[in-house]
């Protein structure tokens, strides 16, 4: 027998949440392996068309969960989409600025590309790990390589992927984590460079 509910505190993150039936009833756990011709990654507010399966514990689960119609979608203001890669391309430009007036090195420059690259990719396999349902990268892990200098790759993998720019929590850890890189990397300049500023001084 199929039913029909509606689908609630999803975790896109974990890839699992509850649907309530319409008409009352028990609700029961959904997981994102359980939807048949899946498009696109649930959101709450859902209406979904599912059978209902008993686990090992005896517990209500969703089983071969269809849409049964599309979610309200909510307009992004225009422009939003290419500010990722529009601050991401500043940034290489003011570091080719500064190693070309010497006060970094060119191994800091390929080493934020390779940084960057590397976490470019692994927010790649993270997203597809979300759309199949698999195992998915750590957020810790994501903030690790964003640290270390990869932030560039992370922000054009955001804005590419649409891959954790709609979460509160993790983008204000983000942006808090390119700030401090920023911050870290303006303050080794100074240090080495201590007459750095006049480099950009009108003479």
């Amino acid at each position: 027998m199929r039913y029909q509910g509606r689908l609630t505190d999803w975790d896109d993150a974990k890839g699992f949440g509850f649907v309530m039936p319409h008409g009352g009833g028990p609700r029961a756990f959904v997981h994102i392996s359980a939807f048949e011709r899946r498009g696109r990654r649930p959101v709450s507010g859902d209406i979904l068309n599912y059978e209902v399966v008993s686990d090992a514990r005896g517990r209500s689960q969703a089983a071969r969960i269809r849409f049964s119609q599309q979610p309200q979608i909510i307009a992004k203001p225009p422009g939003t989409t290419r500010v990722g890669v529009v601050v991401a391309v500043v940034f290489a430009l003011v570091l080719l600025i500064l190693t070309t007036l010497r006060l970094i090195p060119v191994a800091t420059v390929l080493f934020y590309l390779v940084v960057s690259c590397v976490t470019f990719m692994v927010y790649a396999f993270d997203k597809a790990a979300a759309i199949k349902g698999r195992w998915r990268t750590p957020e810790q892990t994501l903030h690790l390589l964003e640290l270390l200098g990869g932030w560039p790759g992370a922000l054009i993998a955001q804005t590419l992927f649409r891959h954790k720019s709609r979460k509160p929590s993790f983008q204000n850890t983000f942006w808090a984590i390119v700030l401090l890189n920023c911050a870290t990397l303006s303050w080794w300049v100074l240090q080495h460079q201590p007459g750095a500023w006049l480099a950009f001084w009108p003479s």
